[in-house]
């Protein structure tokens, strides 16, 4: 019996010392709370694209022809009306042109009708035959609205800066031009001046596209559609 009670204290101080030992190992840690999710990724909206020298945001561009050419009031004139329509041209910029940088304009223009009173003259007389050749008595009022379509083409805001800018550079030639040269200059010139525009209306198509672009990947802004400033009335 008391061999019994001696294995019974050995085992049980075997268990207390197991304990101990357990007690005093390392502790287990529960595992790190897992990240926090990434911050999310700030998007970047472009501003939407405006139109070029603060024109309309709904302008109609003459649209560019199967051979070409762009259906402007400028396409496909005869001599006379070539002539006539940079004599219009002229007159917009002498009217219009008022910056110091562009006061030789004036000075040309008053010239350029005394020089060129003749073939001016021939010119308008040309215009009045090849209207009312279309249009019979009453060619009158459509060549005064196809007028009024040119000095509005020439006349309109966004271009008038680089208008002004070609129109100076036709001011200085037109002053060396001789009579005989009249119909040689108004073709070259008007070609000039014409070339505002196509610039104008190139860069206003790919605003067209950059901003069809622009509403496809981001949605079109809420708010009423502005409309389109024409120029006005002469």
């Amino acid at each position: 019996m008391g061999a019994q009670i001696k294995r019974t204290i050995l085992v049980g101080g075997v268990a207390v010392t197991l304990s101990l030992l357990a007690a005093c190992g390392p502790k287990s840690t529960p595992p790190p709370p897992p990240p926090p999710p990434p911050p999310p990724v700030a998007i970047v909206i472009p501003p939407r694209p405006l139109p070029p020298l603060g024109a309309g945001p709904a302008l109609v561009v003459p649209l560019v022809g199967p051979d070409g050419v762009r259906q402007t009031v400028n396409a496909k004139l005869g001599t006379g009306q070539t002539v006539w329509n940079l004599r219009s041209a002229y007159n917009v910029a002498a009217l219009n042109c008022m910056k110091p940088q562009h006061a030789e304009i004036l000075t040309g223009y008053k010239a350029f009708l005394k020089t060129h009173k003749k073939g001016l003259a021939a010119a308008n007389k040309q215009v009045d035959s090849d209207f009312r050749a279309q249009y019979g008595a009453a060619f009158v009022r459509p060549r005064e609205a196809y007028m009024t379509k040119v000095y509005n083409y020439f006349a309109y805001p966004a271009t008038i800066d680089n208008f002004c800018d070609a129109a100076l550079v036709m001011a200085r030639e037109s002053l060396v031009t001789k009579p005989a040269e009249l119909n040689a200059f108004s073709v070259r010139n008007l070609t000039m001046l014409d070339h505002v525009f196509e610039t104008f209306f190139r860069s206003y198509e790919q605003y067209q596209s950059n901003l069809a672009a622009w509403d496809a990947k981001y949605g079109q802004p809420a708010g009423p559609v502005s409309a389109a400033v024409a120029p006005a009335p002469r």
